[in-house]
């Protein structure tokens, strides 16, 4: 939904911060995701320690859906809602163009910038700028269960995407799983992610050199065949086209997959026997790459924490975000989300317990493909949602439901 329009019906006020904390207090009001990377009581915990630290200052944290996120960054705008905010890595065209977050170029010094992967900064950059700190380095990894592999008689996780469906068949032949492949590809972004995904392994591009659609052409036309491919051959769940990240988590930690791409925060969690059926049977490699094109693929799902412009705490509020990304706190909490810190990926207590987790993201994080950077990218984002969920209920080919989405997204530029 476009930010204007959103406006347009927001009701203004001033956010009312509860409680009776001294006027020389200050309360932070902070918006976060309640799903995939960092858990709600990973932020919690983070914050309690953030305060414990930080004695004149309060925090109040508000986790919500990710779909429900970019929405709730805009309407702040009108009450003075947030002074801490999570913003995907698809945002900062939008909200730069908005002015919704503090331009924080001036705050980042060279040795930040040095320490921090540089393809992290990608996530908070817009025009030369940054809107804040990176927080969440992520991308989707290729999940399998060891187990179902062995009794396929595979000794090793598909390296290309034909290899994948190649594997995904042999095993649905002899009965080990009735559908060995599960996506989060709903109509949502989590869709887009997956598609960006095969679709930078199978060398396509979303835009062209003069920044028109390209997406309906090579790779990003296969990337939608293979898919579509996948369902027609029987080996996706075909639930897989109502499935967003934790229905994947749930699925394949129950049995009943023997391959599944998400986020990276699921390694651990797989494995954990409290919350996995099949703990201890999980591998994690990259996604696979296309013979001759690539050997990985990878979409840049990462997250950033930024400062509303009217925030009336900033100072504070700058604090509160240098904690959270701090490589102290990434590292104590590296489980579900690896730290944007290049050394800590050297450091042992940081690897150890989850070598293939941070081998995977190594080779992964090296090859994360960007979704457009567009200020209009919500709509043309909804636009290829709906093509993508066409082609896979078949009520259009992938060719006609790509064109007809590149002319839409054309005509929004």
């Amino acid at each position: 939904m476009k930010i204007k329009n959103i406006l347009k019906g927001a009701v203004f006020g001033v956010f009312a911060v509860s409680g009776a904390a001294h006027a020389a207090d200050v309360t932070l009001n902070a918006l976060f995701m309640a799903q995939a990377a960092y858990s709600e009581d990973d932020i919690r915990n983070m914050t309690a320690d953030f305060k414990a630290a930080n004695p004149g200052v309060d925090v109040n944290v508000e986790l919500v859906p990710y779909e429900a996120l970019h929405d709730k960054i805009v309407l702040s705008q009108s009450a003075n809602g947030y002074d801490v905010v999570l913003y995907d890595v698809i945002w900062p065209a939008e909200f730069a163009q908005y002015k919704l977050l503090d331009d924080v170029t001036d705050r980042i010094d060279d040795k930040t910038r040095k320490a921090v992967l540089s393809g992290a900064w990608t996530t908070v950059e817009y025009d030369g700028k940054y809107y804040g700190m990176p927080w969440i380095a992520d991308t989707k990894f290729l999940f399998y269960n060891k187990d179902m592999l062995k009794k396929a008689g595979f000794d090793h996780p598909p390296a290309t995407w034909e290899e994948l469906e190649t594997q995904a068949k042999a095993i649905k032949d002899k009965g080990i799983v009735d559908y060995p492949l599960v996506w989060s590809w709903s109509q949502s972004e989590a869709a887009i992610c997956d598609y960006t995904t095969i679709l930078s392994g199978m060398g396509g591009q979303f835009l062209d050199a003069d920044g028109k659609p390209a997406f309906n052409t090579g790779g990003g036309l296969k990337a939608l065949q293979y898919m579509v491919g996948t369902i027609n051959d029987g080996v996706t769940n075909p639930n897989s086209r109502e499935y967003a990240e934790e229905d994947v988590r749930r699925v394949f930690s129950s049995g009943q997959a023997a391959f599944a791409l998400n986020w990276g925060y699921m390694y651990n969690l797989a494995n954990d026997p409290a919350e996995s059926q099949v703990a201890g049977n999980v591998g994690i490699v990259p996604a696979p790459g296309e013979a001759g094109v690539s050997k990985a693929s990878a979409v840049n799902g990462s997250m950033g924490l930024g400062i509303p412009t009217k925030s009336t705490h900033k100072e504070e509020a700058w604090k509160y975000i240098q904690f959270l990304t701090s490589q102290k706190v990434q590292n104590k909490y590296a489980k579900l989300s690896l730290p944007v810190w290049e050394a800590s990926y050297s450091n042992p207590d940081v690897i150890k317990g989850q070598e293939p987790f941070v081998n995977a993201a190594k080779t992964s994080f090296a090859v994360m493909a960007p979704r457009p950077t567009m200020a209009s990218y919500q709509e043309a984002s909804a636009v290829l949602q709906e093509a993508l969920q066409n082609a896979m209920l078949g009520t259009a080919t992938p060719t006609d439901a790509l064109n007809n989405a590149a002319k839409t997204i054309a005509d929004l530029q």
